[in-house]
């Protein structure tokens, strides 16, 4: 039904904080990559928590809905503060977090942070989530141009994660739209696409005949570009419908 293909590196650092991952059940599929924040043992520890937390419940339970998505974000939220208390690291272990269903008739994801998810239909740009990062506030309200993100001095600023105290749903789930063969997905860390414009992705995705071929051409560009620049930690997921 569709094909994909996963990468996770640690980019120039001597450790992975990021987490990627896929669970199937039945036709329906869940993918997942979030990003820890919190120094060593802390950010890949929250980051394999909440990832761990969607994808074995989808294993057992998985549909493609709004309201189960939600119910995973507030699942892996309870975990990851439950563990902070317990270990009393309630200020090292966060995370962003990506997550994305599919299944034969719709797709829909949910994200929270600065790891992205880029909808691609008939191989150009369609959209992408919005950072929750002081330089995407910047942008909305018309003091920073797009472009600007990267690199931006404050871009590594998070405005919501999960690992937070919240009253409020702090996560974003997108509307379910419908399956069209041919439309692609990329999820991805901010250590993947600080090194790639959106124009390279959708160049790059012309070229290619699979997710696998896609994401090796992208990861030559993020290293090309981030080598020897101190990179993070990079992931990114790829999907073809």
């Amino acid at each position: 039904m569709l094909s994909f293909d996963i990468l996770s590196k640690p980019g120039e650092r001597d450790h992975n904080e990021d987490y990627a991952g896929m669970q199937q059940r039945g036709e329906a599929y869940c993918f997942v990559l979030a990003d820890g924040l919190g120094g060593h043992g802390g950010g890949d520890e929250a980051s394999r928590m909440v990832s761990e937390c969607v994808l074995d419940d989808f294993a057992e339970n998985g549909i493609v809905s709004q309201r189960y998505l939600a119910a995973r974000f507030e699942a892996g939220q309870r975990i990851l503060l439950q563990e902070q208390r317990r270990q009393r690291r309630m200020m090292e272990m966060k995370t962003t977090l990506t997550v994305l269903l599919a299944d034969s008739t719709q797709v829909l994801w949910g994200h929270i942070g600065d790891s992205r998810i880029y909808h691609f239909k008939g191989r150009k740009l369609h959209s992408r989530t919005m950072d929750h990062s002081v330089p995407q506030m910047l942008v909305a309200a018309g003091k920073l141009k797009e472009k600007k993100i990267r690199g931006h001095a404050d871009r590594s600023r998070l405005l919501r994660v999960m690992g937070v105290e919240w009253e409020e749903p702090q996560y974003e789930i997108a509307q379910p739209q419908p399956y069209m063969a041919g439309d692609a997905f990329l999820l991805c860390s901010d250590g993947f696409w600080e090194w790639i414009q959106e124009k390279s992705m959708q160049q790059l995705l012309k070229k290619a005949a699979s997710p696998t071929e896609w994401l090796c051409k992208m990861e030559a560009d993020v290293c090309r570009h981030g080598s020897g620049k101190h990179m993070d930690n990079y992931s990114a997921v790829a999907v073809f419908l």
